[in-house]
């Protein structure tokens, strides 16, 4: 019986939403060269897979977070994503803008989040979690209650996990570098050779280059 990493990680190099050229990299908007690219949003285009994370993190949810009372996306990627789950569940949902709306009521948070709710947060993709935590400490500042976060992909770098660590946040995804690495090197995506490149850029992202 294959795992859920391993199922997920099949799904989003099926349909491409991860793609990985250790010989040919991508630049990240920070400037990072990386071997690996994610867009989660695909999976939108895709009714089966999205369905089947939108059940998979609803499950999660419902396991682990009973008591649960808002569903959070972050914005953009999670947003489609954690509206699908938030209906799923039955359940308010809300999203978190990175910064706040420059006009009208000038929201960070959209939506209705009262004081004191307890909240799980949808992410798509964790890189270094800045972006993630920050919506966090938004939902906290408002003064409702992070039960936790729940991600589609992460990369896993250390840098991420001590930020989550740092800000008590329980961190749990679908899929991550490992499992796609690993199914990746099943299928013959990528080969032994490319594995070492691969696991390099991880340890060091900001500073890895090809030769």
């Amino acid at each position: 019986m294959k795992t859920l990493e391993k199922n997920v990680a099949e799904k989003l190099l099926k349909i491409k939403a991860v793609k990985l050229q250790p010989n040919n990299p991508f630049t990240w908007a920070s400037g990072w060269k990386s071997p690996i690219y994610c867009d989660n949003r695909k999976t939108l285009s895709y009714p089966q897979i999205r369905n089947f994370i939108k059940l998979e993190i609803s499950r999660l949810i419902l396991e682990m977070y009973p008591d649960v009372e808002v569903i959070a996306g972050v914005a953009t990627g999670a947003i489609a994503q954690g509206a699908l789950v938030a209906d799923e569940l039955g359940l308010p949902f809300v999203y978190i803008r990175p910064t706040p709306k420059d006009h009208g009521l000038e929201n960070m948070i959209e939506g209705d989040l009262k004081p004191k709710q307890k909240v799980v947060v949808i992410e798509d993709l964790i890189s270094t979690g800045g972006s993630s935590l920050k919506a966090v400490d938004a939902i906290r500042k408002d003064g409702s209650e992070v039960l936790g976060m729940i991600a589609i992909f992460t990369y896993g770098f250390p840098v991420a996990e001590q930020k989550f660590k740092a800000a008590k946040v329980k961190l749990t995804t679908l899929c991550n570098y490992e499992s796609v690495l690993g199914e990746a090197l099943s299928t013959n995506y990528i080969g032994e050779d490319d594995m070492e490149t691969l696991k390099e850029w991880r340890e060091s992202p900001s500073t890895w280059k090809t030769e």
